[in-house]
């Protein structure tokens, strides 16, 4: 029983996946790279492994081909673009994830970004750092339109953190209005341009599609007040990130929350705009939110060797989504 950890870091903060791991005698091996893996790096690596501990690299056909004895991938995390679910379903590879975890440490991110744009947080302590004193007026909350693009896990999360603000209004939009979470709280449903045109603050929360990548390039870029704000904690991808640039660089938008990126590590142009506060991609790196992740992950594995029922399988629903997106 082998499983490759592709994830990194992992089990830095708990060390308790691991021990597990060990005590159900399961051989491991921990990304050796360090980093995140293209795919022939993994493809180099997976070999004779049964199982993939997985993060955000792609694992495509080629990957899961080129390993003889694979026969499951427990995803430690959310978002589940970067696995060919079709491949693995037609190669007999079973898939789990980690969907709830994350969503607190995600949302919590995106409410810090939110603050550090409106007040020039970022930019102060840069200049600062070189010696400049210069005192930015901000903006609250209160006097703010907020717009929220997906109202899943993460969004509703953003939104509870919100109703202690007393925001000005809150607009949503997501594929289906619910609105059994947002009875304590004022909101409008409204369609992705109105989001565009009227507020003051924007906060994306999609999974990462065909029908969201490049969701918001130049044309969506343009409808937005000169003075707002853009976060993205969910993937990169939905911003198109070459008109992002040549909007910053005219002046356009007030600041812009980057923590997913189209490749990663990211080191395009966007670092060159001092409004422009770009994180690591860290929305789930808080330590418990990122221990929980590993720990449901690896039990998972664990279930999965001793051939017990599977708590986190991918929902057929996700298959139907990317299997439709391949038809179009």
């Amino acid at each position: 029983m082998k499983a490759l950890i592709t994830t990194v870091p992992f089990a830095a903060n708990n060390r308790l996946p691991l021990d597990l791991l060990e005590r159900a005698g399961i051989e491991y091996l921990i990304n050796p790279l360090g980093k995140k893996l293209v795919e022939l790096e993994l493809i180099s690596l997976l070999a004779d492994f049964d199982v993939i501990i997985a993060g955000t690299e792609m694992i495509t056909k080629e990957v899961m081909s080129s390993a003889a004895n694979l026969k499951f991938i427990s995803r430690v995390g959310i978002g589940l673009d970067s696995v060919d679910l079709l491949s693995a379903q037609e190669l007999g590879v079973k898939v789990s994830y980690t969907p709830d975890a994350p969503a607190p440490a995600v949302a919590e991110l995106a409410m810090g970004l939110i603050l550090s744009l409106l007040r020039s947080v970022h930019v102060s302590n840069m200049q600062l750092h070189l010696g400049y004193w210069h005192r930015y007026f901000g903006r609250r909350l209160s006097e703010c339109v907020v717009g929220v693009i997906g109202v899943g896990r993460v969004g509703r999360c953003l939104l509870n953190h919100l109703s202690g603000f007393n925001c000005k209004k809150v607009l949503l939009n997501d594929l289906e209005m619910n609105s059994d979470f947002t009875e304590s709280m004022v909101v409008e449903w409204v369609d992705k341009e109105t989001i565009y045109r009227e507020a003051d603050i924007i906060s994306l929360h999609v999974p990462l599609t065909n029908k969201t990548r490049n969701m918001v390039c130049k044309e969506q870029l343009e409808m937005m007040k000169s003075d707002a704000v853009l976060i993205n904690t969910a993937r990169g991808g939905i911003i198109n990130e070459r008109d992002l640039y040549s909007a910053l660089k005219a002046g356009h938008l007030s600041g812009v929350a980057m923590d997913v990126f189209e490749q990663e590590p990211y080191s395009g142009n966007l670092s060159e705009i001092d409004r422009c506060l770009l994180t690591a991609h860290m929305g789930s790196m808080s330590i418990d939110c990122r221990s929980e992740m590993e720990l449901l992950a690896t039990k998972e594995v664990i279930r999965f060797f001793n051939d017990e029922p599977l708590l986190g399988l991918v929902p057929e629903d996700e298959y139907i989504i990317q299997r439709m997106e391949k038809v179009i």
